[in-house]
């Protein structure tokens, strides 16, 4: 074991700048998603040079790879990464920055995909000494609904061969380069989008009894929505309502004719987030025809919550332990963000870990999706030696 491990750390040091590389130019050229175009393109290229077959046109931009140690058909163990930017006009001053105007890899996926490609590489080089596959997702649309891991699993992704297991992994900002953490169980929550509108009668502002007010039963909708999650749903289930945009359109002395309410509604229970979505539109509808008005409240379910297996979890957080030592494994908080990965820990046992970024030394401390987004690079060495030896001691 100790050989092997010396192996691969050998390989992630060696293969670091090539994909530092990599990930700049992704980072340079990022797609929106469902849009992946010559990303899909760079990572068929970069499989085809490092000898890896792969499937590719999984809903549209998506592509499977396969690297076949002995006794391929034993075990099976799937890694996957994301494809997609964000709509964000960048404002880092790298000679990197993305020259697609209004577009920005600010959630990592760029590290994600270049890592993949990396652990690839290292992996198909030494598939000799493990027994197994290694199935490679290179997945589109993480960002946007019904985000892409759903419909890659209903395109198959996940048979032929089926794997036992998903691993993935993302970047954390607040987290040191070199330092990676891990939590079993509940992770992540459900995200669904809130789209409300609310009709009343517009006129002027000083004739107020002679209309029938948006703004004003918006704010009690808003108000009252927040009482009800606090109040209804137990303390030890896990919500977040947050309204973050508010469209009225009138003017100091204009009571406008309707308000639009966007907002997201995030839960780690799947009872209490049904029983949510009906308490939050009956009361909305309520307050509003109370008060002559009309409210039309719309919700777009999003992605579900998402689970670490137990098992896959403690194999990948040994697995951690031997490559960085304990100092540098975390145990990671609950978090109400959301991500489509929790679509594969519905129909498989998953791991779904996060990777230090983060160095104050550097300046590199920006958050998600921030305009100033970036990551210390010397994460990919740890990123790419780790996500490999990972997959090898789940196929154990």
């Amino acid at each position: 074991m100790n050989d092997l491990l010396a192996l691969i750390k050998g390989k992630a040091t060696l293969y670091k700048a090539e994909v530092i590389e990599i990930r700049r130019h992704l980072h340079r050229n990022p797609e929106l998603s469902f849009q992946e175009f010559n990303t899909s393109k760079f990572v068929c290229d970069k499989l085809e040079e490092y000898g890896i077959e792969y499937e590719k046109g999984i809903v549209k931009t998506g592509i499977v790879g396969l690297i076949k140690g002995s006794n391929p058909t034993s075990k099976t163990i799937a890694l996957r990464a994301d494809l997609d930017a964000l709509p964000i006009l960048e404002e880092n001053d790298v000679t990197y920055k993305s020259v697609n105007d209004g577009v920005m890899h600010a959630c990592g996926h760029d590290v994600h995909t270049s890592s993949l490609l990396g652990a690839a590489k290292i992996l198909n080089e030494i598939k000799d000494q493990f027994e197994g596959t290694i199935k490679l997702i290179f997945q589109p649309g993480e960002e946007k609904l019904p985000g892409g891991a759903s419909l890659m699993i209903k395109e198959g992704v996940l048979e032929n061969p089926s794997p036992y297991a998903v691993i993935g992994q993302h970047v954390f900002p607040q987290l040191e380069t070199g330092k990676v953490g891990f939590r079993s169980g509940m992770y992540m929550a459900s995200c669904d989008e809130l789209y409300v509108t609310i009709k009343g009668k517009g006129g002027h502002a000083a004739l107020p009894h002679q209309n029938v007010d948006p703004i004003l039963i918006s704010s009690h909708i808003i108000v009252a929505l927040q009482q009800l999650i606090s109040r209804v749903i137990p303390p030890t289930v896990p919500a977040v309502l947050s309204f973050g945009n508010i469209i009225g359109k009138g003017a100091t002395n204009i009571i406008p004719d309707k308000v639009e309410l966007e907002g997201t509604f995030r839960a780690m229970n799947e009872e209490w987030r049904k029983i949510a979505h009906k308490k939050m539109i009956k009361m909305a509808e309520s307050i509003a025809e109370s008060m002559g008005g009309e409210c039309i409240f719309r919700i777009e379910k999003g992605y579900p919550f998402l689970v670490n297996d137990e098992k896959v979890t403690n194999i990948a957080k040994s697995a951690a332990i031997q490559f960085l030592g304990e100092e540098n494994v975390v145990e990671l908080n609950l978090r109400m963000t959301a991500e489509d990965f929790a679509y594969y820990s519905q129909v498989k046992p998953v791991c779904f870990y996060r990777l230090g970024i983060k160095n104050e030394a550097k300046g590199i401390t920006s958050g998600l999706h921030k305009s100033t987004f970036n990551i210390d690079e010397d994460a990919i060495e740890t990123s790419i030696g780790l996500m490999s030896w990972i997959a090898l001691q789940e196929l154990k």
